[in-house]
């Protein structure tokens, strides 16, 4: 039976490196991508199918940063698909990252030196706004908009004896210490994009609980360093050109400058030839590639907890219900 896949943010970056090494991998599936920007959506599938010209590559637009348009596209996809294999949840901002260089060169002196290079903990602080939706916007785009798009379509991956594998890009910059869930949107922080995806790795967790006796599993991976349009927003492109080998000779003391996109997919390209149910939903897969350029995935466990996930679940269920309210919107009965 074909597999069909579908990964949000696949028109560029991780997503876009992601989709070439899934046809490589199987230039049989159907692939979809599914993008905000239609222009460099079709561009994207042109790329792929310039490579892999027999391959199935269609397009659905979606932004995750607002209600209406994840609705539609759910919908949209409901109406070509019966199942769904995979979903690559990876479409993700950090907007108007600001870096304190003061907290860098103190840090570069510490006993935490490799830590804060690997994550960049206590470096980035962000500007947050409200959407459409009255949300935070890193919230809505890098999980909230996700959450809902999954439950609109569980019935496409609750649906056979087969399972169904979600997989979310989070980041080694998920830390606890940035999250509450008192104010799990972030609106009183400066580290939307860590609390994002530490949220990211809790809502996994609380997915594995709900659905595996449903064959529905989910898994979070780490693509590192990479050098993408995320990157671009904290430097300017030919600063990272200029200290591109200053970066690949960091990876001497850590594994998890990837710096190329093709690499960071490494994570998201290895749970593609994994069993789902042989997976730990603890685990956090982290895309490494070594000094010389050779590929691996670290599996490491998550720094997360059941109550907290299940906590944070039900408040995601409560937003969910409110705003779908609002919107007249479907609700998933699952």
């Amino acid at each position: 039976m074909q597999r069909v896949v579908l990964v949000t943010g696949a028109s560029s970056g991780i997503g876009l490196a992601l989709c070439r090494r899934l046809l490589q991998e199987d230039a049989e599936l159907h692939l979809c991508l599914a993008c905000r920007n239609m222009v460099k959506a079709r561009a994207a599938r042109a790329q792929l199918l310039a490579d892999y010209p027999a391959a199935q590559v269609s397009i659905v637009q979606v932004d995750v940063g607002v209600l209406a348009s994840v609705l539609r596209a759910a919908e949209e996809i409901r109406q070509r698909f019966q199942y769904l294999d995979y979903i690559y949840l990876n479409a993700g901002i950090m907007p108007n990252p600001h870096i304190s260089f003061k907290a860098f060169i103190s840090g570069l002196f510490s006993r935490k030196a490799v830590h804060m290079l690997s994550t960049a903990e206590g470096l980035l602080h962000q500007e947050d706004k409200v959407t459409v939706d009255g949300m935070q916007e890193v919230f809505e785009t890098n999980l909230f908009g996700h959450f809902v798009l999954v439950r609109q379509l569980e019935p496409l991956l609750c649906c056979s004896e087969k399972p169904s594998l979600l997989i979310w890009t989070s980041s080694a910059n998920a830390r606890r210490c940035a999250f509450s869930l008192d104010d799990y949107q972030h609106k009183k922080g400066k580290e939307a994009y860590s609390s994002s995806k530490y949220a990211t790795d809790l809502t996994s967790l609380a997915l594995n609980r709900h659905f595996n006796k449903q064959n529905l599993y989910s898994s979070v991976v780490c693509p590192g360093i990479v050098t993408t349009n995320l990157t671009y927003g904290i430097m300017p492109c030919f600063i990272w050109k200029l200290l591109m080998p200053i970066l690949w000779l960091i990876r001497l003391v850590t594994k998890t400058y990837t710096l190329t996109p093709h690499n960071g997919s490494e994570a998201h390209i290895w749970l593609f030839k994994q069993k789902p149910e042989s997976l730990n939903g603890l685990m956090k897969y982290h895309s490494c590639t070594t000094f010389g350029g050779n590929n691996y995935v670290d599996p490491r466990k998550m720094d997360v907890d059941d109550e907290t996930a299940k906590k944070l679940y039900q408040k995601l269920l409560e937003l969910e219900k409110q705003l779908l309210a609002r919107t007249n919107g479907p609700i998933s009965t699952k």
